[in-house]
């Protein structure tokens, strides 16, 4: 499965815990990530994380578009609700896309754990089933 982490500035060291914490499931699939976050997760788990730019300046825009492209399969982003945040139009959207295109999308850490036990457990096999019918055409 193809799997976004994203944290907001406050939230980046809970996201490194959880990294470290389930990093035994998450090296069984491909890891994506924001520029600080990607960077500091690889550096404290050895993971191998795909970058793209910092959230502020498009890389939750270069996420979106693999959403849309039915690219991604899981999104973690840990958000910090009490910090206004500058690139704000862009974190909706993001979640907006999640809900369209039906990826599981957490954004506390309580959620992230739910859905990395669901993963383990096999139980997103349904996104396979998904994928194969928009490959062949069948839209929701």
């Amino acid at each position: 499965m193809n799997i976004a982490l994203i944290a907001h500035d406050k939230k980046k060291q809970d996201i490194i815990n959880f990294s470290i914490a389930y990093q035994h499931i998450l090296k069984n699939h491909q890891l994506f990530a924001t520029g600080t976050t990607g960077k500091k997760i690889s550096e404290e788990t050895g993971l191998e994380v795909f970058r793209f730019q910092s959230g502020p300046i498009g890389g939750d825009q270069q996420i979106g578009a693999k959403i849309a492209n039915n690219e991604m399969d899981i999104v973690i982003f840990l958000r910090d609700p009490l910090t206004a945040q500058p690139h704000e139009p862009d974190v909706s959207a993001l979640m907006r896309l999640c809900d369209v295109h039906l990826i599981p999308l957490a954004t506390n850490i309580a959620a992230a754990e739910i859905v990395i036990r669901a993963l383990a457990n096999g139980n997103f096999s349904w996104r396979d089933v998904l994928k194969q019918q928009k490959e062949e055409g069948y839209s929701e």
